[in-house]
């Protein structure tokens, strides 16, 4: 006897006991996946928890640097650098120009 499949032909009924194999194992992957979630959430917050130590670490020298000039400056040249115009640069350019690179 030949078996015919039929396009968009509404499947069997299941049995109860499918059913419920079918509900053990859905929620046996559920619980499992959710166990690797949390565990690949630890170890991502420990990586991250490592780098900003390491970077703060590494950081120290420069943060106390910092600490120690603003407590050194004036008031007047805070003032200063306030008010001076940061975005130029005065200076002098000196350009070298090759013999064999002028046409």
């Amino acid at each position: 006897m030949q078996k015919r499949f039929i396009l968009n032909a509404p499947p069997q009924p299941r049995s109860p006991l499918g059913k419920l194999l079918t509900w053990i194992i859905s929620l046996s992957l559920f619980a499992l996946l959710l166990m690797f979630s949390v565990v690949f959430l630890a170890v991502i917050a420990v990586v991250g928890l490592i780098a900003f130590a390491y970077i703060w670490w590494k950081t120290r020298e420069v943060r106390r640097q910092i600490r120690i000039m603003r407590s050194v400056a004036t008031p007047e040249a805070r003032r200063a650098a306030q008010a001076s115009n940061d975005g130029v640069f005065e200076g002098e350019v000196i350009r070298v120009v090759d013999p064999k690179d002028v046409k």
